[in-house]
């Protein structure tokens, strides 16, 4: 079976044990699923359709797909194509990316791009399925493509700040990074309460920051701690945030220290500086939040499997000498 291509706006978010255990119990969900549809004494008591049922079927589906059993995830889409029609844009796009996953090789892919094009070409402004292409574009490693897709869809739907972040994504992955910051500002006016797009657009200035030359070099690097700080202050224990926050301070103390703060004046304004006592003081609060992350996670099974590769990574990033 070939990979399955996640969608690019968030499928679900839980660890690979998680998505295991869960779709293991397909059998069990989906059979009682098919009885209470057959006993129609059921349906009359039930009165209406619980919202949480078919979404259930929704995310068993997705956690069938990313352990391989394909059997089961056609079950599932089965089930939502008979409550809402093949015609549905949402199950549309769900049977594409069923299509996909099952696909053998890069002909079957091509072919499922195809279908894509044919259907938008009956339907321009079908989002499932303008995300599904996306989605395939980089899969096939066609970004420009991919961006030149996105970017459409965003002339459609420019109020979709998952697609903007996606955007940037790719762009990102270009080495586009001026018009990946650009995306995420975009996103961020349409969600400006979201965490961990201020946190994206920290790690995108931050590697801005190392990158480029040192006359806006400082700029990048305090922009990228003014957004890790906004993306803790919305959020007390994101770690993608804290630990943002530990790398750029921590890169800020050491350009001091290595160049002095007088020969780095010499490049740029003292404006684009952090004054070293807030540095510090930031530096030394986002490493101890984010050991107490990862102390009070580690702990805890459930979130010791969710998180398994950040909560590593913080970890050593804790035990390396930064400044």
């Amino acid at each position: 079976m070939a990979h399955a291509t996640p969608e690019f706006y968030a499928i679900q978010s839980s660890s690979p044990i998680t998505t295991l255990r869960f779709s293991q119990q397909a059998p069990v969900i989906l059979k009682h699923q098919l009885h209470s549809e057959k006993n129609p004494i059921s349906a009359i008591i039930a009165k209406q359709e619980s919202p949480e049922k078919y979404g259930v079927i929704e995310q068993l589906f997705f956690s069938c797909l990313q352990t391989g059993d394909d059997r089961s995830a056609l079950l599932c889409l089965e089930q939502l194509t008979c409550r809402f029609g093949s015609s549905n844009e949402k199950v549309m796009g769900l049977r594409g990316l069923y299509e996909e996953a099952i696909a053998e090789n890069q002909s079957d892919l091509e072919d499922s791009l195809r279908k894509y094009d044919s259907y938008l070409s009956e339907n321009p402004l079908n989002l499932p399925i303008l995300k599904r292409r996306v989605a395939l574009l980089r899969s096939l490693s066609r970004p420009a493509d991919a961006i030149t897709g996105l970017v459409e869809l965003l002339k459609a739907v420019p109020t979709d700040a998952e697609a903007w972040c996606e955007l940037a994504d790719l762009y990102q992955s270009q080495g586009l990074s001026s018009q990946a910051i650009f995306s995420l500002e975009e996103a961020l006016l349409i969600a400006p309460n979201a965490w961990n797009i201020h946190a994206r657009l920290g790690e995108v200035l931050y590697i801005c920051a190392r990158t480029a030359g040192t006359e806006v070099s400082s700029r990048y690097l305090q922009r990228s701690i003014q957004y890790f700080c906004r993306s803790v202050e919305l959020c007390d224990d994101y770690l993608r945030g804290f630990y943002g926050l530990v790398l750029a301070t921590s890169l800020q103390l050491k350009r001091e220290y290595t160049m002095g703060f007088a020969q780095a004046s010499s490049s740029a304004s003292t404006d684009d500086f952090l004054p070293k006592e807030k540095a510090d003081k930031l530096n030394l609060l986002a490493r101890r939040k984010l050991e107490d992350i990862v102390k009070q996670r580690s702990g805890n099974r459930q979130l010791w499997e969710h998180a398994q590769g950040e909560l590593i990574a913080a970890q050593e990033l804790l035990d390396r000498n930064l400044c």
